[in-house]
């Protein structure tokens, strides 16, 4: 058989092979960032190691409970993971970007940059939560209603320590401060840095649940993090934090992605932040 006549018949194989990786990959995306990440690679493991012992040991009446105990599984797959999959039919019905033109997101994140930069410089404590196309009206509904012009003057008033919104997150909608003293979700995985803050616990959270761009000023220290899809960058600097949001929503990639992506589970060496101010309840 030729090469060509080889490929002529098995070239099917190789699409299937390709929709399936490509699926599978998704899903593995989908799931990774989530609560119900570790349910499901529990379930997989005690699937593969069951499979195992029946093909070694040929156990009839084991084999028979675990065929139609799969069959209900499939069925309670659904309603285990129904936040997970509601959360990733909604990112992919619906578009990534804001709504409005490039030269306004530019303006508004130059505009948002400031505001960041001036809280980090003084260290006050903030927690920025810019939506996207997954409405944050449920976590609104916890807040103080604004519906105020964007400006950092702004960021620093409601912010300041003493002020009666500072202690919560804000919520940007379409260049628009919605709402202040807004309450989060926050993330229940198990972090690393076991000293890390109910502020970025909050943005990794809602980052799950959502696809909102979370960025987190820390009280203690004035570092700067990214929180988006279940991931968090953390101790960046003004250079390396502009560019991250520009890449985020204006599709800039000017940074080198090495140092800039750091995985929720990864490894820091750095000292955590505090930020103990940040009520969950």
């Amino acid at each position: 058989m030729t090469p060509w006549e080889y490929i002529q018949n098995n070239w099917r194989n190789a699409v299937e092979i390709l929709i399936l990786t490509v699926g599978i990959y998704q899903i593995y995306r989908a799931f990774k960032a989530t609560r119900g990440a570790k349910i499901l690679v529990g379930l997989l493991v005690i699937l593969v190691l069951m499979t195992a012992l029946l093909q070694v040991f040929k156990f009839q009446v084991i084999s028979w409970i675990v065929t139609r105990g799969v069959l209900v599984l499939l069925i309670a797959l659904p309603v285990i993971f129904q936040p997970e999959i509601r959360t990733a039919l909604a990112r992919v019905g619906s578009s990534r970007w804001f709504s409005f033109s490039d030269r306004r997101q530019l303006a508004f994140l130059e505009s948002l940059d400031d505001a960041v930069l001036m809280l980090s410089k003084k260290r006050i404590g903030a927690l920025f939560a810019i939506e996207r196309s997954i409405s944050l009206k449920p976590f609104m509904e916890t807040g103080v209603q604004l519906n105020a012009d964007f400006s950092p003057e702004l960021a620093m008033a409601v912010f300041f320590p003493k002020s009666p919104l500072h202690d919560g997150g804000m919520v940007i909608a379409d260049e628009k401060v919605a709402t202040a003293a807004c309450v989060f979700p926050v993330s229940q995985r198990e972090m690393a840095d076991r000293s890390t803050g109910l502020r970025h616990r909050a943005a990794i959270g809602l980052s799950e649940e959502t696809d909102a761009v979370c960025v987190v000023v820390s009280e203690e220290t004035g570092h700067i993090s990214i929180a988006a899809d279940g991931t968090i960058v953390r101790n960046l600097n003004e250079e390396r934090f502009r560019a991250k949001m520009e890449e985020i929503f204006l599709g800039n990639s000017k940074n080198d992605e090495k140092g800039i992506s750091e995985e929720l589970d990864s490894e820091d060496g750095r000292a955590g932040d505090g930020d103990g101010d940040l009520a969950a309840d």
